[in-house]
Parts: structure tokens; sequence; C-alpha cells
């Protein structure tokens, strides 16, 4: 006898009471946010005020504390973890740097600088206008633009967040 499970189901929990009610609870909560903010005037001016960074921090800080309690359980962090299963921690080896380092000065020297110049160029015209930035930007990395300089030239376009 082969057991068939169906992916398709919309409610596989078939309307479990606590699942329900979990659902409502993050509805309202989701809801009484987005009244928040659009009180605010826009998600720019709670970002701009501060108030999203806020709410992230202080989630964060319940997280962690909630952690540390052991209120919120993480196997192998707070609870049921063993000294023999610790492993230790992880250290990145300088020396990837160093390869990465010589592997991006050569791909600098094999490529086609005045093409990748283009591609920067045609970025850059782009975020001055309205264009859709996408395929310039594909035509860039295809040119082997790296990420730092297509970035530098939409920082200088656009500004940085601060």
């Amino acid at each position: 006898m082969m057991l068939r499970f169906h992916a398709q189901t919309a409610d596989p929990l078939g309307g479990a009471y606590f699942i329900e009610n979990l659902t409502d609870e993050m509805e309202a909560n989701a809801t009484a946010l987005i009244t928040q903010i659009d009180a605010m005037g826009s998600s720019i001016s709670a970002i701009e005020s501060g108030f999203m960074q806020e709410q992230i921090a202080r989630s964060a800080y319940e997280y962690q504390q909630q952690i540390e309690s052991g209120d919120k359980i993480i196997v192998g962090v707070n609870k049921f973890w063993s000294e023999e299963a610790t492993m230790p921690p992880f250290k990145i080896d300088e020396s990837i740097r160093i390869i990465q380092t010589e592997q991006l000065k050569a791909l600098k020297e094999k490529r086609n600088n005045e093409q990748v110049n283009h591609c920067l160029q045609q970025i850059k015209i782009g975020a001055q206008g309205t264009a859709n930035l996408m395929p310039l930007v594909i035509a860039a990395v295809e040119n082997f633009c790296t990420l730092g300089e297509i970035s530098d030239v939409l920082r200088g376009v656009f500004g940085e967040y601060k």
C-alpha cells in the first residue's frame, strides 16, 4: 500500500485551532504595525525617524533575552548541548584574503578595461535617468565589472543612506 501526501492542500492541518489562533494574532500585530507606520506618513518617514531601526533592535534584543533566560530554547545553543560535541569557533584563514586579492588583481589585468569603463558609464547614465538598471548591471557583470565598482557608481549617483 502506497501512502500519498497531497502537497496541494490549502490547509494541511485542517484548520487546527492553535494554528488559526497564531495566524490571527500575527495578522492583528502586523495590521497594528502597518497602521502605526501609516500614521507616521509612510515607511520612508518611519525609517527617517528611526522607528524601523528601533523596532528591529528591540525585537532582536527581546529575542536574545529569551534565549539567554531559557524562555526560548535553541537546541545546541542554550539547551541539549554537550562538551564533546562543541565545535571550535570558526576562524577565517588569512591566506584566503591574500588569494582573493591576487585573483581580483589578475582579473582586472586580463579584462577589457575599455569595456568595463563603458559599462560603468552606461550604469551611471541609466541611474541618472529612469532606465531599467538590471540589463546594464548584467552587461557589466558579464564584462567582469566588480560588485564594488558597480556599487561605487550607484553610490555616486544616489548617495548613501546614513
